[in-house]
């Protein structure tokens, strides 16, 4: 006979939400600088994204727009010959 595990839920209660794919993330941290999200999603969201996950691909796509900017100043810079 087995033992019942040490942590059991009622068999009425929900599952406990999955863990966010890097893709939804991105999707998330991308649609948020642009303001644009509908509410369906955002509910989604706030129940599978985890804060420092949400932080660290904020982080990553705000260097990633940096460096993006800084390329297309130089680039228009050189060409320009000053």
């Amino acid at each position: 006979m087995s033992e019942p595990s040490p942590v059991s839920r009622p068999p009425d209660a929900p599952p406990p939400p999955r863990q966010a794919k890097l893709t939804e993330v991105f999707g998330a941290v991308f649609w948020s600088f642009f303001g644009v999200r509908k509410g369906r999603h955002m509910q989604k969201d706030a129940l599978t994204i985890r804060p420092h996950q949400v932080v660290i691909v904020g982080l990553a796509c705000g260097a990633i727009f940096v460096a993006v900017l800084l390329v297309i100043v130089r680039t228009i810079v050189r060409s320009a010959g000053l």
